[in-house]
């Protein structure tokens, strides 16, 4: 009895369908397609890791959409554009509100993935932020993986594979995002954004890369404004109140940039909400089950806005890192790009004010700054340590 191969299918390319928008990533766009063309490449796990701002998210979705789209990822039926917006039937988005995703959630998961596809051809789970999965979360999605079900894809999405515990990596097919070329970053802002070329430029240097900050950078003035603040900090430290100046307005400027980004957002959802439960927008009170709708969501909210306010810190510190590593390569004149080009002439300052000693030592005390934070450390007080630790030579 001779035994039918599986169908190899035809798919986009790099640079084609769901892919067109993954710049940078013609390796990892490979891996994933070849599994969509050849179902003997196909595994029920994949864990896709890379740099913030390299595109994991955006690449499982693509990959999702891909595997739910009868043409393998064209990226203009009803399954492709579904499962971008979040609206997919068979394709679950887990995006972390909060600091970290619990055993309940997780179980929750680990539930829906028993159930088969109802409308397309796979049931495919996506989890944004793997790398905040508790221990014990982590231990409840296991039995899911070890015993996988039919037609059900796992897409942990993480930064590096040391992030995941070592049982659920163990059982995943890895794919590795690198950091895209900022020329890459720069015409993508271009193409899909109608970006102007050199601010388009200017935001994906500036961004280091990282294509929703480069997006923000490109658009919004406040966003540029509140970066250059940032910046500008590295010389203005000379003293014990000016540390404990600094660190306040990085506190404030990472609340301002919180606040502006999270604002309309807020009240779109509490307005979407009120409209789902039928509520009367214009009443002085609301019944009952209502105010309890709202302070549901206004608990969630406020939970976001920690975890956000503390991403917003930590790329604050990245930004301001980028500040001494300029300052190094003037120092040792090494023909690299400045990430901040757009003012030379200070970095030139600091370069001059500091040894190269001082300038890895600045390094390391902001790195153990984003270490704080990360560990829960409150980030004014880990800000205030890291600002003393900077301050300028008499």
């Amino acid at each position: 009895m001779s035994v039918q191969a599986p169908e190899v299918r035809s798919v986009p390319g790099i640079g084609e369908g769901v892919w067109r928008d993954l710049v940078g990533q013609d390796d990892a766009v490979r891996t994933l397609s070849e599994a969509i063309a050849d179902p003997r490449r196909m595994t029920h796990a994949w864990l896709l890791t890379g740099p913030p701002g390299s595109g994991r998210s955006n690449a499982a979705r693509a990959f999702a959409a891909a595997l739910e789209c009868p043409q393998g990822g064209c990226g203009e039926c009803r399954e492709c554009r579904t499962t971008f917006d979040g609206s997919h039937a068979d394709v679950q988005i887990v995006s972390t509100k909060g600091l970290t995703i619990q055993v309940r959630e997780a179980r929750d998961l680990a539930l829906a993935a028993q159930s088969s596809p109802s409308v397309g051809r796979w049931r495919v789970i996506v989890i944004e932020d793997a790398d905040r999965l508790t221990e014990r979360a982590a231990d409840a999605l296991l039995k899911a993986l070890e015993e996988p079900v039919p037609r059900t894809v796992w897409l942990l999405c993480a930064p590096s594979v040391e992030d995941i515990i070592v049982t659920l990596r163990s059982r995943s097919r890895h794919v590795r995002l690198r950091i895209p070329p900022v020329e890459a970053v720069a015409e993508l802002l271009v193409r899909r954004d109608g970006v102007d070329v050199a601010m388009a430029t200017y935001a994906a240097r500036a961004a280091q890369s990282h294509i929703g900050i480069a997006r923000r950078l490109a658009r919004d003035e406040g966003a540029r404004i509140r970066r250059r603040e940032t910046l500008l900090l590295a010389l203005s430290i000379r003293g014990l109140g000016d540390a404990l100046k600094a660190a306040a307005d990085l506190a404030s400027i990472a609340e301002d940039e919180s606040g502006a980004s999270s604002g309309e957002r807020n009240a779109q959802e509490k307005a979407k909400l009120l409209e789902q439960l039928g509520a009367d927008t214009s009443a002085r009170t609301q019944p009952p089950h209502v105010r309890s709708a709202i302070n549901q969501l206004e608990k969630e909210q406020k939970t976001r806005a920690t975890r956000f306010a503390r991403d917003v810190v930590d790329r604050a510190l990245i930004d301001l890192a980028s500040m001494y590593r300029d300052a190094m390569v003037v120092r040792w004149g090494k023909p690299v790009d400045l990430v901040n080009a757009d003012i030379v002439g200070e970095v030139e300052q600091l370069a001059r004010a500091l040894t190269p000693e001082q300038l890895l030592l600045a390094l390391d005390a902001i790195a153990t700054a984003r270490e704080r934070i990360a560990a829960n450390v409150p980030p004014l007080l880990a800000l205030e340590a890291m600002c003393i630790a900077l301050k300028l030579p008499l």
